[in-house]
């Protein structure tokens, strides 16, 4: 039988444009796409805040993952995109807030911009569902 496959929006104007699921659920694995920091109302919040940025990016991932039954817990493998890597403590002090008892692997890297100039980092999460979840 077919693993089925499920993925969740979370309203990112740029998901219909791109083509793309906030996250997609295959069996016990989650993969939650590129993270920006965008707002309910879908403009970038924190601008010139990489923290807040953090913040809010890792919140998206969060309840994209609640959406598939995981949640940060379950968390093996995070990406950080910087912009300004001389940000990375700002934004890995964050990361320690939501990670600090999980510490799945990460890695952080510097990229010459985004989408959008004010977006000065975006994240992305990887999870395994422990077997009888959600």
């Amino acid at each position: 039988m077919p693993t089925e496959r499920r993925s969740v929006s979370t309203g990112s104007p740029y998901e219909p444009i791109i083509g793309i699921s906030r996250a997609v659920r295959i069996g016990s694995l989650i993969c939650v796409s590129g993270t920006a920091p965008l707002g309910p109302d879908g403009k970038t919040v924190g601008i010139g805040d990489p923290a807040v940025q953090a913040r809010r990016c890792f919140e998206i991932s969060r309840l994209a993952l609640e959406q598939l039954g995981a949640s940060l817990a379950d968390v093996i493998r995070t990406r950080i995109l910087l912009t300004r890597i001389d940000d990375w403590k700002a934004v890995g002090e964050v990361h320690g807030e939501c990670f600090r008892d999980i510490r799945p692997v990460n890695t952080i890297v510097q990229v010459v911009r985004f989408i959008d100039p004010d977006w000065l980092l975006e994240t992305e999460v990887d999870a395994v569902v422990h077997p009888g979840a959600a």
